[in-house]
This record gives C-alpha cells, structure tokens and sequence, in this order.
C-alpha cells in the first residue's frame, strides 16, 4: 500500500478519497476549504496544511480541482505540490483541464525530476462514489504500469491514451459527446411531449435502438422526473467546452456543435442553473419552445 497525497476533496475528490482508504493506502488530504479536510478526516485520512505538506509526506500525490488555473496555483504555486514533492515521486492530476496546462504542468515536474501523469476522469459523483469511473491517462507507459494499480482502487476503466495532455484531449472528447447527446435527446423530449407524446414512453420506445446511449438512459429519466440534483454541474461542463475549444483553435478545428451546446450552458449559467445537472440543458430547448418535458397528464 501508498502513502498517497490528495489535494481538492470536493464533490468528486471525497468519494475517490474513501474509495483509496477502502483499499488500505494511506492518505494525506488537503483542501483550501477547511470543513472538506475535515470530512475526509472522518474518513481515516490524515489532514495537511498546505499542498506542499500533504507532498512533503507522500510517495504519490493526486489532485483533484476544478480547472487549470487551480491545477497550476495547487501545483506550480506558492506552498504548491511541486515545493514538497521530491525527486522520483509521482504527481496525478485527476483534473479536467486544458492538455496545455497539462503540458506545462507535466514539463515543470519533469524539469524537478518528479514524475506526471494527467488521468482525468468520467462519470461524475455517482461512479466517483462507487469507484467505477473512466480514468483517461496521458503520460509515460512505465509510470502509467506503475499507478494503475492505484488508479483501478477509483475507477473500473484505466486507459493510457497516450504521453502527457493525450487524457485531457480524452477527457475533451469525451465531454463533447455526453454534451451534444444531451442536447439532442432534450430536443427529441421536447418534439415528442408538444406531440402529446408521453415522454417516457418515447424513452423506452428508443432505448434499445441506435439512438439508446448510457447517457440517454441516465439522463432522460432525470429530465422526465425534473430532477436536476447535480452528478455533474452546468458550470463544470461549461468549463470543459470552453476548453474544448480553446484547444481545437489551438489546432485550427472547427467544432460547431460543440460550440451551439457550449453556448447553451453559458445561457443556462447566466439565469443562476450553473449548479444544476447538465441534463438541464432540457431547460434551454424547454424555454424555446414554450413547454417542460413531461407526461400528457402533468401538463396544465
């Protein structure tokens, strides 16, 4: 078993945390909000004062935060990561975040002698708190070898994708898709309750046809419900189109649905939904047509 450093225990990072105490490794946590520390504490893990301590005291050290400029600040920063990591130990940022932060981030660890790897994740709270999420990584094939065992303690699919930013492009194309999907599935609930269709019965009609998807069978029974109690916020995936497509200018690649969907969240942001599941992007396409996705008895 490790001695593990973790830094950033919120909605994703506590879960994962109890799931690698579950598997006997020893933790370290950190978070620049006290009462999470806390939390993971009551879990068995040790609490550190800063992202530097919780290094100081580990072999590997996982970060967890929301986008790349917490990465760098947690990382590279003041009382960072990269100040108490010594030479030979290993950095997994577990991250969403842009693969040229990831790549900035992985040369400054190199340049310290201190191993990086960037594994972002999907699957939001429920897979994070079950421990099956799919962990992309990108980095060196040793060093990967070397963590899986590790990485398999959070998730039930561990990919190496290729060397260090290749499992936030992963994770980029990944987000597109869950992105795009739910906005089509929201538009065909939409079509089919102003038909006066019951939406749940065009669900199940569809399922088990081409258009069935993980995320249609997830996520439509949310929307019917009008539960969007949060496994992944508005504002996350917000953040990760956003990425997206600062990374495919940076490669001259149009990405126009990508951009529609991205556009949409932004919206949704900007009504105060950011903390919403993104299956609310239903709410976007609801507001178009004048109508909430709902069976034909519900409807006033």
């Amino acid at each position: 078993m490790s001695n593990i450093g973790f830094v950033g225990l919120g909605i994703m990072g506590g879960p994962m945390c109890r799931n690698l105490l579950k598997s006997g490794h020893k933790l370290v946590v950190y978070d620049v909000v006290p009462a999470l520390v806390e939390r993971v504490a009551g879990y068995g893990a040790s609490p550190g004062d800063s992202a530097r301590g919780v290094a100081e005291r580990s072999e590997i050290v996982i970060t967890m935060l929301p986008d790349g400029p917490e990465v760098e600040q947690a990382v590279l920063g003041p009382a960072g990561v990269l100040e108490g990591a010594r030479p030979g130990s290993t950095i997994v940022d577990m991250s969403s975040i842009s693969p040229l932060v990831a790549q900035k981030v992985g040369a400054a660890c190199q340049a310290k002698g201190v191993r990086f790897l960037d594994a972002p994740v999907s699957g939001g709270e429920p897979k994070a708190v079950d421990g099956t999420l799919a962990i992309m990584v990108g980095g060196d094939e040793a060093v990967f070898n070397e963590m899986a065992p590790v990485l398999r303690t959070m998730g039930s699919s561990v990919t190496l994708t290729g060397p260090v930013g290749a499992g936030n492009v992963t994770k980029l194309a990944n987000q597109i898709i869950v992105a795009c999907n739910i906005a089509a599935m929201g538009e065909a609930l939409v079509l089919a309750t102003r038909a006066g269709l019951d939406p749940n019965v065009v669900f199940n009609a569809i399922k088990g046809g081409l258009a069935g998807s993980t995320v249609l069978n997830a996520k439509a029974p949310m929307v019917i419900g009008r539960n969007f109690k949060p496994g992944f916020r508005i504002r996350l995936h917000q953040k990760d189109l956003r990425n997206a497509l600062l990374a495919a200018e940076s490669m001259k690649v149009g990405l126009p649905l990508t951009s529609t969907v991205q556009q949409m969240l932004m919206a949704l942001m900007n009504q105060g939904k950011g903390d919403l599941d993104h299956s609310a992007i239903v709410n976007f396409i609801e507001q178009m047509a004048g109508i909430e996705v709902k069976s034909p008895g519900d409807l006033p």
